[in-house]
C-alpha cells in the first residue's frame, strides 16, 4: 500500500489558487537565487583580482584600481544584504497575508471617505497609497546606509541628511501624482475591456511608458535638477561633430547640476524621432561641476554644505574624454538598443497577459 502521495500528486490535489501562489513564490525565489549566485560570482572576482589586469595597465594606476575594486565590493555586498531582505520581506507579506490585510484596511479607509464597496478603483487606489508608503518607509534604512555610509565612505556623496529628505518625499509626491491616475485609467480599461482586457491594458501601458519617456527630462527631471544649455565652444562644437558624423538628429545639448547630490559622472539622450536631445552631467566636466568651485558667498545653508564637501583633487574629464563617455551612449542609438529594449519588453509583457488569461480560465474551469 502506498504511504506516501508523490510530488506530483500532492501539486495536482492543491487548489488552482493556491497553485497560482505556490507558483509565484517559486519563480520569485528561483529568479533571487539565480541571480545571487552570479553576484557572489562577481564578488569573488572583486576579492581576488588585486591588481590591475594587463588590458587596463596602460590607463589605469594601481591606486584608481583598488578605489574601484573596494567600491564595487561594498556595493555588491550591500546589494546582497538589500536583496535578501527584499526578498524575505516580500515573502513574510505573502505568507502572513499582508495584501488581503492591506486590501481590507483600504476598504475602510475609502468607505469612510464615503466610497462603498461598488467603488472598487477608489479602494485600489488606497491600496497603492498604502503600499508605495509602506515600499518607501522600509525601504529608507537602506536608502540611508547607501548614501551615508557607503558612497560617503568612498567619497561620493555631495547629500546633506535635510537635502535627502527633502528630495524623497518630493520624490515620492511626484510618483505619486503620476502613479495614480495611471493606474485608475489601467484599472477602467480592465474593468470595460472584457475578455481582451490584456490586450487593451498592454497597448495603454505601450502609450504610457512612450509618453513618460518623452517628457521624462523636459518636464518631471527639471523638477529635481536644474538643466543648463551647453555653452557655445569647442565641446560643444566637437560634441555636434560626432553627432553628425553618425547621422544623430541633435537638437540640443544640456548640462544637468548633478553635483549637489553625488560626485559620479554620466551622459544620456532621449527624445524620438528627429528631436534627440544630450544631457551631460556637470560632473563630467571639469569646467562645469560645482565641485570644482569654492562657494559663492551669500549662498543659501544648504548650497554651502553640499559644497563643502568638494575633494582637492579636480572633478571631472578632459573634452576628449567626455567625448568617448557620450560616444558609448551614442553607440546604444547607432546600434538601435533602444528600440530594440522596447520592442523586446513589450512583447514579454504581451506574451506575460496572455499566459496569466489562459492560467486563469483554466484555474475557474476547474
Amino acid at each position: 500500500r502506498r504511504v506516501m502521495a508523490l510530488p506530483g500528486e500532492l501539486w495536482t490535489e492543491l487548489p488552482p489558487e493556491r497553485r497560482i501562489f505556490c507558483s509565484v513564490l517559486l519563480f520569485s525565489w528561483a529568479v533571487y537565487l539565480w541571480e545571487a549566485f552570479l553576484a557572489h560570482r562577481q564578488r569573488r572576482v572583486y576579492r581576488t583580482t588585486t591588481h590591475v589586469p594587463q588590458e587596463l595597465g596602460q590607463i589605469m594606476d594601481s591606486e584608481t584600481f583598488e578605489k574601484s575594486r573596494l567600491y564595487q565590493l561594498d556595493k555588491s555586498t550591500f546589494s546582497f544584504w538589500s536583496g535578501l531582505y527584499s526578498e524575505v520581506e516580500g515573502t513574510m507579506i505573502l505568507l502572513c497575508g499582508g495584501i488581503p490585510f492591506l486590501w481590507k484596511l483600504s476598504g475602510q479607509i475609502s468607505g469612510h471617505a464615503g466610497f462603498g464597496q461598488e467603488y472598487e478603483i477608489v479602494q485600489s487606489l488606497v491600496f497603492l497609497l498604502l503600499a508605495t508608503l509602506f515600499s518607501a518607509v522600509t525601504g529608507l534604512p537602506w536608502s540611508l546606509y547607501n548614501t551615508f555610509v557607503i558612497e560617503e565612505k568612498h567619497g561620493f556623496n555631495q547629500q546633506t541628511l535635510g537635502f535627502f529628505f527633502k528630495d524623497a518625499i518630493k520624490k515620492f509626491v511626484v510618483t505619486q501624482c503620476i502613479l495614480l491616475p495611471v493606474t485608475s485609467l489601467l484599472l477602467y480599461i480592465i474593468k470595460i475591456g472584457g475578455d481582451y482586457f490584456f490586450i487593451y491594458a498592454w497597448l495603454f501601458t505601450l502609450v504610457v511608458s512612450l509618453v513618460l519617456v518623452t517628457i521624462y527630462a523636459d518636464y518631471i527631471a527639471p523638477l529635481f535638477d536644474k538643466f543648463i544649455p551647453l555653452p557655445e565652444g569647442e565641446l560643444k562644437q566637437q560634441i555636434e561633430t560626432m553627432a553628425k558624423s553618425i547621422d544623430f538628429p541633435l537638437t540640443k545639448v544640456y548640462v544637468v547640476e548633478g553635483s549637489k547630490r553625488s560626485s559620479h559622472s554620466n551622459a544620456y539622450f532621449y527624445g524620438f524621432f528627429k528631436n534627440k536631445r544630450i544631457v551631460l552631467f556637470d560632473t563630467l566636466l571639469e569646467d562645469y561641476s560645482a565641485l570644482n568651485k569654492e562657494p559663492a558667498e551669500g549662498e543659501d545653508g544648504e548650497n554651502e554644505e553640499t559644497k563643502s564637501k568638494a575633494k582637492n583633487k579636480k572633478q571631472g574629464c578632459k573634452n576628449e574624454e567626455v567625448l568617448a563617455v557620450l560616444g558609448h551612449e551614442l553607440g546604444h542609438w547607432k546600434l538601435g538598443h533602444t528600440v530594440k529594449n522596447i520592442i523586446i519588453s513589450q512583447v514579454s509583457y504581451y506574451k506575460l497577459g496572455c499566459f496569466l488569461e489562459d492560467f486563469v480560465i483554466i484555474a475557474v474551469s476547474e
